[in-house]
Parts: C-alpha cells; structure tokens; sequence
C-alpha cells in the first residue's frame, strides 16, 4: 500500500473528482497498514485507523477536520490532535471506505496521509524544505527592504530628494512581492479555506494583517496623497512575517524532535527480509508478508522484523526502545527477539513466533498512537477558548481600527493590523499539548509507555504510592524452592499437574511452575486441561485428565491456588505458597522464594523523599507480606488481599482525600489500576494489549516509577508556565498594541516568539529527563 502511494506523482494527481486519488485506500488488504479491526471482521467490521494530517498548525484545524470527517456515512468517531498532527478515525467497513474520508478531509484543505507510512514521512520532509525556502526568501528579502528603508529613518530633511525616495519605496514594493506571493503561500490558502467554510482559524488574522499592510502600503506608495497617508510599512511586512515564519520551522523541528519517538519506533522494522525458501535458498520478501514458522536471516545492523527465537547463531540486540533497556542484550541461540529492535553483532536465523499485530512492538506502537491523539483536560479547555477568543480578537481590531480612523486612517489601519497579529492564540492552543507530547516522549525513551496523556496531570498530584508485591516488588518469576505432596504420590507427578493447569495463566506464581517443569523435563506436561476459569487473585481451576487417556471420562477437577481457593490449610511458613486440590482435598503445597528487585529499596527511598507515602498491598500471606515490605524499607504493608479487599483499601485512601498511584501486574490488579488515580502495570510478563494502566513500564527498573513522577510533576509545572505565559503575553500587549505603541513588526515578532517560548519550554522536559536518568 506505501509503495502503491509513493508511487503516485503529487503533480499527476487529479482534482476534483478526488474519490479517484485515494481509490488505492479502498483495497480492504491494506488496511491493517494503518489500522486494525475493533469489531467484528475486516470485511465488514468496525475499523481504527491512524493517519497523518497535513496542513495544520492550530487547534481550529484540528476541529475543523474532526467536523469534515465526521460528516461523512460510516465515520463513528473522529479525533484529532493539532500538536501532533495525527487523527484516529473509527470506522465501519460495511458502511464507508477510507478514500470517503480521505476525500472529505482533502476537500476540506487538510489531506491526510497513512500515519507511519513512507508517503507521510516523505511530505513532513517536502514540508519542513518549503518551510525553510520560505523563511530564506522572507529573510532576503526582510534584509534588502530593511537596507532601503534605512535612509528615510536618517535622512534629515533635504538629504534626499523626492525622486530618490520613491525610487526606494519602489524597490521595497517589488522586494516585498515574493514575500507576500510566495512566502505567505500557506497563511492566505488558510484563511481562503476558513472563509469558504465560513469559520475563523489562527491564520486568518495573519492573513488579515499581511493584506492590509501590503495595500496600505502599496496605496502611499503609488498614490501618497491618498486617504491612506503617505507612509509605508514594507519593512515591517517583512519583517513580521520573517519572524513568524521563523518561529514556525523552529516550532515544527522542535515538535517533531521532542514527539519524535513515535515515529523513530514505527520507522524501527524493515521494509524487507531475507526468507528461507523451501529448495533452501534465500529470498528477499516484504515484511507484511510473513507468516508464523517462517526462518528468515537477519544481518548486523538490521532490525528484526517481527518476535521470533534464535534458532542459529549467537548475538546482542539494542532493545532500548522496547523494553528501556539501554545496553544491549545479549541474545544467545534458543533466546527470544522481538520486532523492532536491531541485530548487533552477527548473522542470525530466526523462526517467527508473531507476526503483524500479534508481536509486542505493533502493541507498543498502539498505545503510543492512543497517546499522541489523546487530549488532556487542560488542552481541551485551552481549545474551547481559542475560537471565542479569535472573534475577540477580530471584533477588538475593528475597534481599534474605528478610534483611530479620524485621526489617520493610516494609523488606523496598522493598529488593526498589530492587535490581529499580537493577539493570535497559537500560544495558548500549543501551551498544555507540547509539554504533554514531550513529556510523553521523554518517558517513552526511558522505558515508560503513556497510554493516557490526561494522567500525567494525575500523576504529578499523587500522594501515595501502593504496590503490588509478586512481579512487581519481587522478581518477574518466583523460583520454586519445596514441594509438599500427598502421601503416594511423588513430587514430580504433583508438578507435572501443576503445571500443566498454571500454563493457562500468565499469573509470575503459574509461570514459576511452568519454569520449574521445564528446568527438570524436555517433554511438556502429561496432562491435558479443559474448561480452565481463573479467578484473578484467587487462582485457576479446569478438568484435567491424562493426555493419553482416550476413554470417555471428563477428567478431574483440580483447583491451583491459594489456601482459601482450594480448601485447603496454609502451610506454616513465611513465603509465598499455592496450592493444588481436587475433589478429595489437598494434594500438593509448593513454596517459592522470591527475591527483590535489584532497585526496589532505591526506588522505594527516592519515593520516600518525594514526600509520598509508600504502601504494600498483596494476595500473600500476612507475614510474607510484611518481610518484602520490610526488605524494601515499606512501612505499610497488608496481605492476604483478594482483589476485592485492594479496591476497598483504595477507595478507603480516596476517601480520606488520598491521590493513589497503584503500581501492579496489568492483569490480577485490574480493578485496583482502574480504581487508582493514576496506575503503572510494571513487568516484562504483561501482555500490553491487555494491560489497563496509565503507563506501562516496559522493563524492569522500579526506579522508573519515581522518575515518571518527578518527570509529571515538571509536566505540569512547565504547562502552567505556558499558559502563564500565553495569558500574559496577551494581557500586556493587547492594550499596547491599541493604544498604537506596538508597530506591526513587533507585533510579529511577539506573537512568533510567544509560540517559540511555549514550544522550547516543552522541549526543556526532553533536556531534563534525560539529566534525571
């Protein structure tokens, strides 16, 4: 589908009817390109998409293309994001096609582009080169008119004749022509398209401003004794939009840096790979194209293209991006790879285990999206306030301009033209989402997904920190350290059953048991299970039955978890322990040692000194509890905790006016994290996709749960600051620009350098987070 849209020359495009551009959209094979199926199947089900919006540059254009798209037969949902560019679309396939919308978008002047695709990193590249062309004629040209306009400023009178001054307001008209015709291109097609969809955007007063400076200044140029006076202003025409333009293409380098790491991870496959043949050669095939079971051969310095194992070779892969790893890892033959991260060190042969959106690097990349397009509360408000605020703006520059017409319409007219300019909310609509997508950024290269930006205000309130104790505290995996069993039957049989029923459950206790089978048997468990049910936090229980067994018998039902969950009494000892029983009653105790993590008392400390109180809630027993806590310097620690017995712990907290972090697995903890104020599924076991936390912590250092805090509260401190800032800056210069203290250049260079502060104090949370890891 990339290849079919690069494929297509911009300048060969047809217009209207543009249903005919996009028709290679429709090909329902790929979709999945730039979406996946929420509902029902490809064919006919509902989809979500991602995509890539050009021509934005405010918070009105981004309502803009929600309306157009939402206007169209089949569209369900349509969300757009003006800091980042990027729209979700949820969509049924049985009712529309993607050309539709696209079509609808691109009429409305924003055509939109596959998010992640080769075409969209193409046009953000011809834009940013426009951009500067832009910006360098604006700037030649700003310099010349400026060198001809000198004179007049010094010249005393009859220094300078009358001829020699108008040859020199001459050449700044010409000088100031491409500045007007081709560097403020995007700024009139903007405002032309609002006006003919009858609404106000952010470039429209700029549009404004430019048009009446050019003609006032044209008109006392070839008619000085006109009612418009006889002074020009092309100097401050050039010079306005130069600084504008200036703070546009650093505000684009700087959104794109500072937000970069969605895209510098969706860039992260290969567009092709080297895949074993059945006559056993290798051909070179397209990534979309394989298949699970397929070999493929993967070089140094390439990336590998989907999760799979080693089969041949030994290696070390850069993970840093995917598990916040920052050095590289070590990936021995029989060691697992995933997509997306690169080979290092030399030829290997891997077989695909995941393909598509199965592998852990298409998840990553979905909660990613679901942040970039996500609006924080406090951008919506600045967003409902920018469109009001734009009909103030034009409403108090016709004020302005009516005072100051009897006295010189000349005058009048460049007041009207610096409060249009002065008073542009871009500042205000970037001021909460730059800092929120830089932020997200920094965190994502440190190892910290942000699947939900509105939690970073959350979490930057927080005054208690619960965690969760097995996998999250403790190691990924317990060890198995005894076996208790039933008198006749061996320890071995009791953890081939166990583990044959604790494979259903992604619990760190089942897959301690699933290790430990491993660790002493080649074969898998004899044992076949039916009908398993989980009760989170609780345990697992099903039918099971030898695999050999061919008779017609159900099998026995065996329960595998906790004391209360089988029947059964604890054992008397201070660690975690499970638990097997079938009808007749116990048959098996197994007991583990858990370990904590390398960083637990660190991270434990550094929340400590952040003034947060620290708790322990777990499913464990009651001692068991208390010695992890104690190891990791938690003074509250509580166990034996259904998953119940945590959601009213919390909402007990909540009630007493407590702002929760809850820190857990992703999985047994899924009421707790829903409950929390702001939540963490922490743990390299955690099926992403299934994973409802705020943030997930793709590796394991806890002490990156401390450093998301410090990193939320600089958040909201920086977004305060912005909107501190917008809201001031207008405050101060409005009435300066009304009372006609402020001329137009100024002006320009005050509303650029508004929206450049915002833009570059957002980019100071990349600087900082990178200081505080």
């Amino acid at each position: 589908m990339q290849a079919a849209l690069a494929s297509i020359p911009s300048h060969s495009l047809p217009m209207p009817p543009l249903g005919e551009r996009w028709r290679v959209l429709d090909d329902p094979a790929g979709w999945q390109a730039f979406g996946h199926v929420v509902e029902g199947d490809a064919a006919t089900g509902t989809w979500e998409s991602q995509v890539a919006v050009d021509g934005m540059h405010c918070a009105a254009c981004a309502f803009t293309v929600e309306a157009a798209l939402l206007q169209v037969p089949g569209v369900q949902e349509a969300q757009v994001n003006a800091a980042s560019r990027r729209a979700r679309i949820v969509w049924s396939a049985a009712a529309t096609r993607p050309s539709r919308w696209f079509e609808a978008s691109a009429a409305a002047g924003y055509p939109l582009v596959p998010a992640g695709s080769q075409p969209a990193s193409e046009q953000r590249s011809r834009e940013l080169r426009m951009a500067l062309w832009r910006w360098l004629v604006s700037g030649f040209c700003m310099m010349q008119v400026m060198m001809y306009a000198y004179p007049a400023y010094v010249a005393r009178p009859g220094d300078m004749t009358a001829d020699a001054a108008q040859l020199l307001r001459w050449a700044s008209w010409v000088l100031t022509l491409p500045v007007v015709l081709f560097s403020c291109g995007p700024f009139f097609r903007s405002a032309w398209r609002d006006l003919r969809a009858r609404r106000i955007g952010m470039d429209l007063p700029v549009a404004f401003g430019v048009l009446m400076t050019f003609v006032v200044s044209s008109a006392a140029t070839f008619d000085g004794g006109g009612p418009l006076g006889h002074e020009v202003y092309f100097d401050s025409l050039t010079m306005f939009v130069f600084f504008l333009l200036t703070g546009r293409w650093l505000e684009a380098r700087l959104r794109d840096r500072t937000a970069g790491s969605l895209e510098a991870l969706m860039h992260r496959l290969p567009d092709s790979v080297e895949r074993l043949t059945a006559d056993g050669s290798w051909a070179r095939v397209a990534v979309r194209r394989l298949a699970v079971g397929d070999v493929v051969r993967v070089r140094p310095g390439e990336a590998f293209p989907a999760d799979g194992v080693v089969i041949e070779g030994d290696t070390s892969a850069d993970e840093a991006l995917l598990t916040g790893e920052s050095h590289p890892v070590p990936r021995p033959c029989g060691d697992r790879v995933l997509a997306g991260s690169h080979n290092l060190l030399a030829v290997v042969r891997v077989r695909i285990e995941s393909v598509g959106e199965g592998t852990r690097f298409s998840q990553i990349v979905r909660l990613m999206e679901s942040a970039a397009l996500h609006k924080p509360r406090l951008a919506l408000l600045a967003d409902r306030v920018a469109r009001p605020f734009l009909i103030v703006v034009l409403a108090s520059a016709a004020a302005a301009a009516a005072f100051w017409w009897p006295v010189d319409p000349g005058k009048a007219v460049m007041v009207a033209v610096a409060v249009l300019i002065v008073t542009c909310p871009c500042a205000l609509s970037l001021a909460t989402p730059a800092a929120m997508l830089a932020s997200a950024g920094a965190l994502a290269r440190g190892g910290v997904l942000t699947s939900n930006l509105q939690a970073l205000e959350a979490l930057a309130s927080v005054d208690t920190v619960v965690f969760d104790k097995t996998g999250t505290l403790t190691g990924d995996v317990p060890r198995l350290e005894r076996v208790y069993c039933r008198q006749g039957l061996r320890p071995g049989d009791a953890l081939e059953m166990a583990a044959a029923l604790a494979a259903q459950s992604l619990h760190p206790i089942a897959q301690a048991l699933v290790n430990a089978w491993n660790a002493q048997f080649c074969a898998p468990p004899g044992w076949t299970v039916a009908h398993v049910g989980e009760s989170a936090g609780l345990g697992l229980e099903g039918l099971m039955r030898r695999s050999r067994d061919h008779s017609s018998n159900a099998g026995q039902k065996m329960r595998l978890g906790s004391a209360a969950f089988c029947g059964v009494p604890s054992l008397q000892v201070e660690a975690a322990q499970v638990h097997l029983a079938d009808a007749q009653g116990w048959v098996a105790s197994f007991v583990f040692a858990e370990e904590l993590r390398a960083d637990a008392v660190a991270a434990v400390a550094a929340l400590r000194e952040q003034g947060l109180t620290v708790r322990l809630l777990s499913g464990d027993r009651e001692g068991a509890a208390r010695e992890i806590g104690a190891r990791a310097g938690i003074a509250f620690a509580q166990g034996g905790c259904t998953p119940e017995d945590k959601l009213d712990v919390l909402w007990r907290l909540q009630a007493e006016g407590r702002r929760i972090a809850m820190v857990g697995d992703g999985l047994n903890d899924g009421p707790s994290l829903a409950r929390a104020n702001a939540s963490f599924a922490f743990g390299r076991a955690v099926p992403l996709s299934r994973a409802r936390a705020d943030f997930v912590v793709l590796g394991d250092r806890l002490v990156a749960i401390p450093e998301a805090i410090a990193q939320a509260r600089r958040t909201l401190r920086t977004v305060r600051q912005n909107l501190f800032w917008a809201a001031g800056y207008n405050a101060l210069c409005v009435p300066l620009a009304v009372a006609g203290w402020l001329p137009a250049w100024l002006a320009g260079l005050g509303m650029a350098a508004s929206s450049l502060v915002v833009v570059l104090n957002a980019a100071r949370l990349t600087a900082q987070a990178k200081v505080g890891t």
